[in-house]
């Protein structure tokens, strides 16, 4: 560089291939050491769209499925829970509920529940002397419970009409929802699939015993007359809303030829 002045020379620098080379090297050396110190100390690969390695989604899966895992763990617990006292109730005790550990592990301690109204209301029945009545007569009032229980019920759903042969009423109605399963009682054979205007497809099934089961209000048919069918299996479709308006479920219990309370047989 000269003076603009009287021309003298004020800087030189002398340029060469291998001084070039050696101030690249410099450059990439001193950038390098940046990138690295940026992506060692901060965050700013988050920031880059797209940038996810293995690990982070591994180790993402596997947070989730321990989520998964302790769910189950709670909901078997709960069921666990639940037929126990079940099963306590049946005899007389009183029923506990299990209590996870402050640790979350899987020792669990029990403590007494305090009784609620629906308790009351169950023990009362199971103390007194009806159908499900634990007392008095030991074999002949569980024989009576396993009679009650022993037939599965048709549909899930809410009675609306309860069995009394002084109203003509035959059955008992449920309110269930609109094209919901309807299953066999009890093994038996199909004696009867039709339709009618007025109730639908209908299905009657001859048990042993003499027992018939009669299912109304049907919007469809999945069996045969002759068919066999199984306890649980399904048979039909429940009916549909027409107008805004839902037929209700008709079941009929018939023994030796007459009329019987399916409530008496079945625990809806």
């Amino acid at each position: 560089m000269l003076n603009a002045t009287d021309l003298s020379e004020e800087w030189h620098m002398h340029i060469s291939p291998a001084s070039i080379f050696a101030a690249s090297i410099a450059f990439l050396l001193t950038l390098f050491i940046i990138i690295l110190s940026l992506v060692a100390y901060t965050p700013v690969l988050e920031f880059l769209p797209g940038y996810r390695t293995e690990a982070d989604r591994s180790r993402e899966s596997l947070i989730q499925n321990i989520i998964r895992l302790d769910s189950m763990e709670r909901v078997m617990n709960d069921m666990m829970t639940y037929n126990e006292n079940i099963a306590l109730i049946m005899e007389g005790r009183t029923p506990v509920s299990r209590v996870m550990a402050p640790s979350d592990s899987s020792r669990l301690s029990k403590r007494i529940v305090l009784p609620s109204r629906e308790d009351s209301l169950l023990r009362a029945e199971m103390e007194g002397s009806g159908p499900y009545a634990l007392s008095g007569q030991k074999n002949g009032s569980r024989r009576q419970l396993r009679e009650a229980i022993e037939l599965a019920a048709p549909i899930e759903g809410i009675i609306t009409e309860h069995f009394d042969l002084k109203q003509n009423r035959y059955g008992v109605k449920i309110a269930a929802a609109p094209a919901d399963r309807v299953a066999a009682v009890d093994n038996g054979t199909v004696v009867q699939s039709l339709w009618t205007p007025e109730n639908g497809y209908i299905i009657v099934i001859q048990h042993a015993g003499n027992l018939l089961s009669i299912y109304r209000n049907l919007s469809q048919s999945l069996v045969a007359i002759g068919q066999t069918v199984r306890a649980g299996e399904q048979i039909a479709y429940n009916a549909e809303s027409e107008n805004g308006d839902a037929k209700l479920f008709e079941f009929e219990l018939w023994n030796n030829g007459k009329p019987v309370d399916p409530e008496r047989y079945i625990v809806f």
